[in-house]
C-alpha cells in the first residue's frame, strides 16, 4: 500500500510533465507549419523570379559553366543547351578569339514560335543569327539581331550567332541573347 502511495504522485507528476511536452510539441508544430508556409512562399518568389531568369557571366558563374554543366567550349565553337521550359530567359556570353561562334541548343521546344534577340553594349560589334536548325534537321538563315521564326515541330532547335561576312567590325566582346 506504501508502494501505491508513493506511485501515484509519481504517476501525477509524469502526467502534468507530459502535457507541457505536448505544448511545446504543439508550439513547435505550429512554428513548423509558419516556417512550412514561409518557404512555400519563398519557393514560389523563386519560382517567379526563375520565369524570367538571368545567367550571367559572372567570374563564379562563368566558373560553374566551365565544369561542362551547361557550356562546352571547343575549336572555337561555345555550345550551351538549355530547356525551352524556361523561357523567357537572357544568356551572357562572350567571344573572346576572332572568328567564334555560339550555338544554343534549346532541347524540349514546344512552342509555335521562337523569338529571340543579341544585344551588347559594344557599339562596332559584328555579330548576328546566322542559322536556325530546326527540329526536322533543315537549316535556314542569315538573319540579323533579332529574330522571330515560326516553328512547325516540336523538338530540339539551334540558334548558331557568329559574324556577319557581309559586315565589318570588332568580333569580340561580350553579349546577350534573349529568348521568348
Amino acid at each position: 500500500m506504501k508502494k501505491l502511495f508513493l506511485l501515484i504522485p509519481l504517476v501525477i507528476f509524469s502526467c502534468k510533465k507530459e502535457s507541457s511536452v505536448s505544448q511545446t510539441q504543439s508550439t513547435d508544430s505550429s512554428a513548423a507549419v509558419q516556417e512550412s508556409a514561409t518557404t512555400k512562399k519563398a519557393d514560389s518568389v523563386t519560382a517567379l523570379r526563375m520565369k524570367d531568369s538571368i545567367i550571367n557571366n559572372a567570374p563564379k558563374t562563368k566558373e560553374v559553366l566551365r565544369t561542362g554543366v551547361m557550356r562546352d567550349v571547343k575549336d572555337g565553337q561555345i555550345i550551351r543547351t538549355v530547356d525551352a521550359v524556361q523561357f523567357p530567359l537572357t544568356l551572357g556570353e562572350e567571344f573572346t578569339k576572332d572568328g567564334q561562334e555560339f550555338i544554343l541548343k534549346i532541347i524540349n521546344f514546344d512552342q509555335s514560335k521562337i523569338n529571340a534577340k543579341i544585344s551588347t553594349k559594344e557599339k562596332d560589334f559584328n555579330i548576328r543569327f546566322n542559322q536556325i536548325k530546326l527540329p526536322n534537321g533543315d537549316y535556314d538563315g542569315p538573319f540579323g539581331r533579332d529574330l522571330t521564326y515560326d516553328i512547325k515541330e516540336r523538338g530540339e532547335i539551334w540558334l548558331i550567332i557568329g559574324k556577319s561576312n557581309m559586315a565589318s567590325g570588332n568580333t569580340k566582346g561580350s553579349f546577350t541573347v534573349s529568348l521568348e
